[in-house]
């Protein structure tokens, strides 16, 4: 069972949506990386992130899915935070947001949501409109506020 799937299935119930979940080499020992978010989009805090490394943390010891030793850390999304859904870019309409696409690579900021389609306006004034799924985006800026 693939670490992404085993999360979500803990992370879940537990009203926490998983944004990424990876393995990465680092010195000694792998460090498996799980950023969350909360299902009802408040801001995650330390008490989440404890409740959500306790779970997981027992499903991967009763799993057993990662040879030998391993550390694990959950995270907040963050300031570079993955935009992955059409929600994600709703939430964050009028922030700006790195892009890699096929097509290029840009910053621009988030216009719109429509029809599975996300429209950027670049410092230059034009237009990029991308299919979801297509590209990745990572937030550019933070908001003032929590969204």
């Amino acid at each position: 069972m693939e670490l992404d799937t085993i999360a979500a299935e803990v992370l879940s119930p537990l009203g926490y949506v998983v944004l990424e979940a990876s393995i990465r080499s680092s010195g000694r020992q792998p460090r498996v990386l799980v950023r969350i978010e909360r299902a009802d989009e408040a801001p995650v805090t330390v008490a989440d992130l404890q409740r959500a490394s306790y779970a997981l943390g027992h499903e991967l010891e009763r799993l057993d899915p990662i040879a030998g030793r391993y550390l694990l850390e959950l995270e907040s999304p963050g300031a570079e935070r993955p935009l992955l859904t059409a929600r994600h870019f709703e939430r964050f309409l009028g922030l700006k947001a790195k892009v890699r696409s096929p097509e290029g690579n840009f910053t621009g900021r988030i216009q719109g949501v429509h029809e599975g389609r996300v429209t950027f306006r670049l410092d230059t004034e034009e237009e990029r409109t991308l299919e979801l799924g297509r590209f990745k985006a990572n937030l550019a800026e933070w908001p003032q506020t929590p969204r």
